[in-house]
């Protein structure tokens, strides 16, 4: 076995405007009050690698073009959509309109584990505050909270380490389910 060297990764790597045109997973990102950029920045990066449909940043999220932000996201604030809303309960109301199936990643008493949720597209999938997680402003919008299990002390992953987990369950249920 080999691994792949560096220079072969980025010639393997698709042009941005090649990314733009590809098929996206129906899902969307709604980041409620996230402070850290650094999360922000790993939002994209992680919803470039599975194709997310858009992010939405909410409240006090940051918004590209931030250095903190490209830091992280390593390009990817190029090539994923994403739109800015003051209010998070505007932006669900604009994804309810739509049609759109709201999944929580919260604790909640009745989350399911993320694993065992049949996802429903489309959709879209609310990441939390820091410290607070998703505001209950943001709660009222949810059909279905998922969780991560925590069998060690950590009551918590990392919000953007979190989102990444999930949205690659999503993209399995989505794009590899039947095969």
């Amino acid at each position: 076995m080999k691994k792949i060297t560096h220079q072969e990764i980025l010639q393997r790597k698709p042009k941005a405007q090649a990314v733009k045109k590809l098929p996206r997973t129906p899902c969307c990102l709604v980041v409620d009050n996230v402070r850290s950029l650094y999360n922000i920045g790993s939002f994209f990066r992680s919803s470039d690698a599975v194709l997310i449909e858009k992010i939405y940043l909410c409240g006090i999220a940051g918004t590209p073009p931030e250095k903190e932000i490209d830091k992280t996201a390593l390009g990817a604030t190029e090539v994923v959509p994403w739109e800015y809303f003051a209010s998070v309960e505007d932006c669900l109301e604009h994804l309810k309109d739509r049609q759109y199936n709201i999944y929580g990643l919260e604790l909640t008493h009745e989350s399911l584990p993320y694993f065992d949720t049949q996802f429903k597209f489309p959709m879209a999938l609310v990441v939390g505050n820091e410290v607070d997680g998703i505001s209950d402003e943001a709660l009222e919008y949810v059909d279905l909270a998922v969780d991560i299990p925590m069998l060690g002390r950590a009551n918590s992953l990392n919000v953007a380490t979190a989102y990444a987990v999930t949205a690659y369950e999503i993209l399995r249920q989505y794009r590899y389910a039947d095969t």
